[in-house]
């Protein structure tokens, strides 16, 4: 489940995130009033198996049974887990049109559903891996491997800081930087992982081991990059900013 929300005094529109049939959006009948009705497994990320029917408006189907496979509880017991999952979904969901098949990054998401439910990799660590491979399937990869303006490859460039500018798309050399816009700045280390992580195995590529700063510079610039090219920031990212603020805050207490 990427998304639900309320339709009326008794039903839900619920979005799913389909194997077969891409993005999809159904109608749940009496889903608030009935506690039977679907017995309360319509949750956000949950995996289910559904049967729907085709209703009357053009384009909405009916979910007649949903069956729980995977419920998370994990996740949605811990607020900061919520809140990557729900930046993730809202990504997915704004990004991808109805009916269209994303088979690659359907399992991909599962995969980062699945590891932060466990718990056993750090959120962040899983959050960057989402966004990098992400953003690489919709085309709008950054350019983290030479300069966009001379081409000098990154391992030419003197200085261990290099400059990635957000308007361009791409890193620029400390000769190109001073005219630049919108400037991040990404050691060498930390631009390296990113570059393995955007292609390397998927489960090799869980177990990568961040420092604090590649953990630190990489989420700030995958959370800048992401929304800038998509065009606009999701609501749900401003939410996981607050409590990530809220949780340090609450560390130094």
């Amino acid at each position: 489940m990427l998304r639900r929300t309320d339709f009326g005094d008794y039903d839900l529109i619920i979005t799913f995130f389909t194997l077969n049939k891409g993005k999809i959006s159904v109608i749940a009948k009496s889903a608030k009033k009935s506690a039977r009705r679907f017995s309360g497994i319509l949750e956000l990320f949950s995996v289910l198996d559904i049967v729907c029917s085709a209703g009357r408006r053009p384009g909405l189907s009916i979910l007649q049974e949903a069956a729980l496979k995977h419920p998370f509880a994990g996740i949605r017991e811990d607020v900061i887990k919520t809140a990557y999952a729900s930046y993730w979904a809202e990504l997915i969901n704004e990004w991808m049109e109805e009916g269209g098949r994303q088979n690659q990054l359907y399992h991909l998401f599962q995969h980062v559903l699945c590891e932060l439910d466990l718990g056993q990799i750090p959120d962040r660590a899983l959050s960057i891996q989402f966004q990098i491979r992400f953003i690489a399937m919709s085309g709008l990869c950054p350019n983290l491997n030479r300069c966009s303006l001379c081409k000098i490859k990154l391992e030419k460039m003197k200085k261990n800081e290099v400059v990635f500018d957000l308007k361009k798309g791409g890193l620029v050399c400390e000769k190109c930087a001073p005219g630049s816009s919108r400037q991040i700045s990404l050691s060498k280390g930390t631009i390296k992982q990113l570059l393995w992580i955007k292609s390397g195995d998927l489960d090799k590529v869980s177990r990568i081991k961040f420092s604090s700063q590649a953990l630190k510079e990489g989420l700030e610039f995958m959370e800048m990059f992401v929304p800038y090219h998509l065009g606009k920031e999701p609501r749900s990212l401003a939410f996981l900013r607050q409590i990530r603020q809220e949780q340090g805050l609450r560390g130094k207490d």
